[in-house]
């Protein structure tokens, strides 16, 4: 069994967030390329966005700092810490309303 500090790790990629010229940092937290199930830390400076972009799977996104807007065509959710957020299975994008980290869970589709 292993174990990890969710608050620790979104703390310190905040850290390297706000040090990246994008604004933004992630870090597979459980999972890769070798497996269907993924886990990312994904931190974003306040007012950096991830744009549109696929959803790989089915995906769940769980706030954990911070307040994120998340958009699907002309819907949108706002996420606050301790949200869970389905994405949808639609192009989407993220947009962090303060500097904000999450966890991203995805289950890739198999070909």
């Amino acid at each position: 069994m292993l174990k990890m500090s969710l608050t620790a790790l979104a703390r310190h990629q905040l850290e390297l967030a706000h040090r990246a010229s994008s604004g933004r940092s992630a870090s597979t937290v459980f999972g890769g390329h070798e497996h269907q199930l993924r886990q990312t830390l994904i931190a974003l400076a306040a007012g950096q966005a991830m744009s549109e972009h696929e959803n790989p799977g089915e995906a769940t996104l769980q706030v954990l700092v911070g307040r994120v807007r998340l958009m699907a065509g002309k819907d949108s959710w706002v996420g606050l810490p301790g949200d869970l957020l389905i994405i949808p299975d639609s192009r989407h994008s993220l947009e962090a309303l303060d500097a904000a980290a999450v966890l991203l869970t995805v289950v890739k589709r198999t070909s």
